[in-house]
């Protein structure tokens, strides 16, 4: 059974017991038994485990985790420390330093604790992933349980930021109520797509005059 160790246990326990949750446990399973998958299997909820439901300010919404060894650690776009940063996470830091004149860390430091612990939730619309093999674990029930969370998140009295990178997760935006949250969307930050509408959206900063304009601390980007 799922133990997040939050409010988040409570909210989604309707959603760990469901039909689909049930047979995509069955399949992770399975796959982590004969396939080297990502992340490894008890950080696929880092990202619930680090930002509790009321304390989410910004959702940053991605595609599915990283699939090289030792990138993905179940939070959207960050990499454990000492791993060389992804191309779309440098673009990312290239955009944060447009937007906001912040020095990207150094190409070893990709590691978006520091976001989460101030109430950016890191998500992903399809939470593992098979070595090497993109969207390999799309459709077997993921996307049900990250709508749900969306969907939660978007109902919440106290408004969110979204920020939606990436086609998967662009046609999120049907699930959010737009006029009690702000939705910002791009293109996904990889080198294939981020010229063609990713850079120049200024996310952060746009994000923090949010945040300030609802009564809510800005979010210190640096890392």
């Amino acid at each position: 059974m799922v133990n997040l160790g939050n409010s988040w246990d409570e909210i989604l326990k309707d959603e760990f017991k469901s039909e689909y949750y049930l047979a995509l446990r069955e399949f992770l399973k399975r796959e982590y038994a004969v396939h080297t998958v990502y992340p490894p299997m008890d950080e696929i909820y880092s990202a619930f485990k680090v930002t509790p439901y009321e304390d989410v300010k910004v959702l940053i919404l991605g595609q599915d985790p990283y699939h090289g060894p030792g990138q993905a650690h179940g939070m959207a776009f960050s990499v454990k420390p000492g791993i060389k940063q992804p191309p779309s996470m440098v673009n990312i830091f290239k955009e944060l330093k447009d937007d906001l004149g912040i020095e990207p860390p150094d190409k070893f430091n990709g590691y978006l604790m520091p976001w989460a612990e101030q109430g950016v939730m890191l998500l992903n619309t399809c939470l593992t992933v098979r070595e090497h093999d993109p969207m390999s674990h799309h459709g077997q029930g993921w996307e049900k349980l990250t709508d749900r969370v969306i969907e939660l998140l978007s109902e919440r009295e106290k408004p969110v930021v979204f920020i939606l990178w990436g086609n998967p997760a662009r046609a999120k935006k049907s699930l959010i109520d737009g006029s009690k949250n702000l939705i910002l969307e791009g293109a996904h930050p990889s080198p294939f797509s981020a010229y063609n509408g990713f850079f120049g959206g200024r996310y952060f900063s746009k994000a923090n005059e949010y945040l300030e304009e609802h009564g809510m601390s800005s979010i210190d980007w640096k890392i």
